[in-house]
């Protein structure tokens, strides 16, 4: 069984809200992707403009290039967990600490060509892998399952390990991610651009669900 996790993708501050809202009104758990412009290519409102519904726990991905910079901006948010990339600078045992500290889970991202070792020196400190096969910063990506070896990768590493996945989720791909042990499904344009977003979210949560 995995969980059904919108995203939201704003390139500005009404396009946060209309996304936000097209989705808070049924999902229990969100996905909101922050980019810099500089390890991802677009550049999204700041981290500290993010807000959501208390009764809907929200993930933060943070697509940025130094994402230390912006830490304390990103704790006094309270989210539930915080995802920044294995291919950002800055240390990573650090930005987790300070995330546990606070009370927030510590995850990271692996885009298609990292290799899976790079987060084993730091594995004990990790809450949550998030296998990455989008677009930075859009909506639209393949779900590449040859990624799915990572799963079992991360896995070996530590087995109680949350595995997200983001890119490509569709009512056609979503129960092998989830048989192959993705626990979070982020999506995106699958249920944005659906024109019934409730009913496309109801439909994969129960692909997943049984």
């Amino acid at each position: 069984m995995s969980i059904v996790c919108p995203t939201v993708t704003p390139i500005d501050a009404h396009e946060f809200r209309e996304q936000l809202e097209r989705v808070a009104i049924f999902a229990k758990r969100i996905h909101l992707d922050y980019m810099d412009g500089e390890l991802a290519p677009v550049n999204s409102p700041p981290v500290e403009s993010a807000w959501w519904p208390k009764n809907v726990l929200a993930d933060l991905h943070i697509m940025y290039k130094r994402p230390q910079e912006h830490l304390a901006k990103i704790i006094r948010l309270k989210p539930n967990l915080v995802i920044v990339h294995a291919e950002a600078e800055g240390h990573f045992v650090g930005i987790a600490k300070a995330l546990h500290d606070a009370g927030i889970k510590a995850g990271v991202a692996l885009l298609p060509d990292t290799d899976v070792q790079m987060i084993a020196p730091s594995i004990e400190y990790i809450d949550h892998v998030l296998i990455f096969s989008g677009d930075l910063g859009h909506f639209g990506g393949v779900a590449d399952t040859k990624l799915l070896s990572k799963v079992v990768e991360v896995k070996k590493l530590k087995k109680s390990i949350e595995i997200g996945w983001d890119g490509g989720i569709n009512d056609s791909n979503a129960v092998l991610l989830s048989k192959s042990g993705v626990d979070v499904l982020n999506v995106g344009g699958y249920i944005q651009n659906a024109k019934n977003p409730a009913h496309a979210y109801a439909k994969l949560k129960t692909l997943v669900e049984k």
